[in-house]
């Protein structure tokens, strides 16, 4: 998988996102794939009518399903539409970087940055 992750690298961004990114992430843009289709998550009989019987019952149980990477990770995110964020105020930084040079710019692992650059998108 690190092998994979390194051929991305320079088209993604990635890092490890604090409890307040996740939670805010999941009740703003989080909608809930249901019958394929988008819905959005109102309340918390849809979670636990599709997740339920993974003991997942509410938007409080899916985000800590989703941030602690828990027994039931796959069904969870599964469950999530991907999210669809906005750009982010202020721009990117350095869009072109000519034959994939190691430079600055908004790819690769960010590490906690990522929280600060989600906020902008957000």
């Amino acid at each position: 998988i690190l092998q994979m992750l390194k051929l991305v690298q320079p088209y993604v961004t990635y890092g490890y996102p604090s409890l307040k990114t996740v939670k805010e992430l999941i009740y703003k843009r989080g909608f809930a794939k249901v019958n394929k289709q988008r819905i959005p998550i109102s309340d918390n009989d849809i979670i636990s009518g599709n997740l339920g019987k993974h003991d997942l019952h509410g938007m409080e149980d899916l985000i800590h399903e989703i941030y602690t990477v828990g027994p039931h990770f796959k069904q969870a995110s599964n469950f999530l539409w991907p999210f669809k964020l906005s750009a982010p105020r202020g721009g990117y930084v350095c869009k072109r970087h000519g034959y994939c040079e190691m430079k600055g710019g908004d790819w690769g692992n960010r590490e906690e940055n990522i929280n600060e650059f989600i906020a902008r998108m957000n």
